[in-house]
C-alpha cells in the first residue's frame, strides 16, 4: 500500500525527482539526466501505475492522490501530498492536472520477439517532434499496432511531453531502436515476414486502399513531418503508398497520416 506523506518544504530532498522540470540542463527525462519517466495527471499516472515501469513516487495535491487510491493499492511507493503552490515551486510551473509520478525505465522489448509476434509495426525515421511522437503512440495503441521501431534521428518517446500527449499510451506500446545500419536494417523486417510499406505523398505512389495491405503483416515506414522519408529509406521499402488528398493539400501531420494508415492496415481487406 502506498504511504501518503505530507510535504510542506519546497527544499525537501524527497521530492528532488520533480525539481525544476522547466530547466533543460536538470531535466531528469532528458539525455544526460537520470533517465526517469514522468507522468502528469490522474489518467496518465494511472496508466504508469499499470505499466511495467517501476514507479518511484507520486507528488500531488491531496484530492488528486485520493482519486488514485484504488490504483495505488498494492504499490509500495511513497505519495507526497502538498498544496498547489508548493508543488509549483518544486516543479517550476503551475500544474493544472494536480499530480505527477516518476518511474525508472523498463527494459526495452526483445526486437526479434517483436518481429516474430507483431502483425503491424510502425518504423520511424527522423520523427523528432515530441508532440507528434506522443500523438503517434496514442494512435498506435488505439488502432492495434504491435510496436514501434525507431530509426535514426528520432526523439525519445519517454520525453515528458511525449508521454503527456500520448495520454500515457507510450507506456503500453512496445518500442525499441531498430538495430543495425539504416536503412539496410529494414531487411530484418522483411526476413521476419513483414511487408515494408513506406508512406509518401508522391503522386506515383500506390493509393493506400489499393495497396492490398489489409490483413497482412506490415511494417509501416513513416518519416518526419516536412522532409518525410529519405530517398534511401524509400528505396529500401517493398512498396510506396500514399493517402489520396483533396486538391491543394499536399500532406498530413505525421501522426494523422499514421492513424489513417494504421486503420487501413488493421482492416481485414486492403
Amino acid at each position: 500500500m502506498a504511504t501518503i506523506t505530507p510535504v510542506t518544504d519546497v527544499a525537501d530532498a524527497r521530492v528532488d525527482d520533480y525539481r525544476d522540470l522547466t530547466a533543460a540542463d536538470r531535466r531528469p527525462d532528458r539525455p544526460g539526466g537520470r533517465g526517469l519517466v514522468i507522468a502528469e495527471g490522474v489518467v496518465v499516472v494511472r496508466r504508469l501505475l499499470d505499466s511495467p515501469y517501476p514507479v518511484r513516487s507520486l507528488l500531488g495535491v491531496p484530492r488528486r492522490i485520493d482519486e488514485l487510491a484504488a490504483d495505488l493499492d498494492g504499490h509500495d511507493v511513497p505519495a507526497y501530498a502538498t498544496d498547489a503552490d508548493t508543488m509549483a515551486s518544486v516543479v517550476g510551473f503551475h500544474l493544472n492536472r494536480g499530480v505527477l509520478a516518476v518511474a525508472d525505465r523498463a527494459p526495452a522489448p526483445d526486437v526479434p520477439e517483436l518481429l516474430r509476434t507483431a502483425r503491424i509495426l510502425a518504423v520511424l525515421e527522423g520523427v523528432g517532434d515530441h508532440e507528434n511522437l506522443g500523438a503517434l503512440f496514442r494512435n498506435a495503441a488505439a488502432l492495434g499496432v504491435g510496436g514501434v521501431l525507431l530509426g535514426p534521428r528520432c526523439s525519445d518517446p519517454l520525453y515528458r511531453r511525449s508521454v503527456r500527449v500520448s495520454m500515457g499510451h507510450v507506456l503500453r506500446v512496445p518500442f525499441a531502436e531498430l538495430p543495425g545500419p539504416w536503412p539496410a536494417s529494414l531487411g530484418v523486417l522483411r526476413a521476419a515476414g513483414l511487408r515494408v510499406a513506406a508512406l509518401t505523398p508522391a503522386a506515383h505512389a500506390v493509393p493506400l486502399a489499393q495497396a492490398g495491405l489489409g490483413g497482412q503483416r506490415v511494417a509501416l515506414l513513416l518519416g518526419a513531418e516536412g522532409p518525410g522519408l529519405s530517398d534511401e529509406a524509400l528505396a529500401a521499402a517493398d512498396v510506396r503508398v500514399r493517402i489520396p488528398m483533396a486538391t491543394g493539400v499536399d500532406s498530413l501531420n505525421v501522426a494523422t497520416a499514421a492513424a489513417v494508415a494504421f486503420h487501413a492496415v488493421a482492416s481485414p481487406v486492403g
